[in-house]
């Protein structure tokens, strides 16, 4: 037999405790000598400090909060002059380029001169943006965002009958 004709076996086979001291692993198994490791059954917690306060009530808390709450995209009464007599909604923002998607939250905010008459169609307006559309001819009117459509992963039932 050569050194590459050996059969290797990929993991070592478990190795068996407590089967006497004889074994290697007798006695203890490799437990050390009493306390809550020697013990079967459950282990601590993770961060359980035996009693003590544990490490993660000691440190103080950190200052700040960050909201998970998606920031609304704004859209300025300038880029309006593109959608001359046309109705501005959230997609057809977001056709344009202006916004990301149209499921979006979309504020119009006043910046840019509009002298072009448009319908309007969104979430939100500041009261300026509203009155500056609506002193170039146009109409603002609020509306819901739009949802995402739901792309279902369940498969339906067939009946293979």
């Amino acid at each position: 037999m050569k050194y590459h004709e050996l059969q290797t076996t990929k993991q070592r086979p478990a190795q068996r405790v407590g089967r006497g001291i004889a074994a290697g692993r007798g006695k203890t198994a490799g437990r050390g000598t009493k306390g809550q490791g020697a013990r079967t059954g459950s282990k601590a917690k993770p961060g359980f400090a035996g009693g003590s306060n544990p490490l993660m009530k000691k440190l103080p808390k950190l200052p700040g909060f960050r909201s998970h709450r998606p920031k609304a995209e704004t859209v300025y009464t300038g880029q309006l002059e593109q959608f001359a007599g046309k109705t501005v909604d959230a997609a057809s923002l977001a056709e344009a380029g202006l916004i990301s998607n149209p499921y979006v939250t979309v504020k119009l905010i006043v910046k840019g001169d509009l002298t072009k008459q448009a319908t309007v169609k969104l979430p939100a307006a500041s009261k300026s943006a509203v009155a500056a559309v609506q002193s170039a001819g146009g109409s603002f009117e609020k509306a819901a965002r739009l949802a995402r459509p739901k792309t279902s992963t369940k498969t339906k039932p067939t009946d293979d009958k």
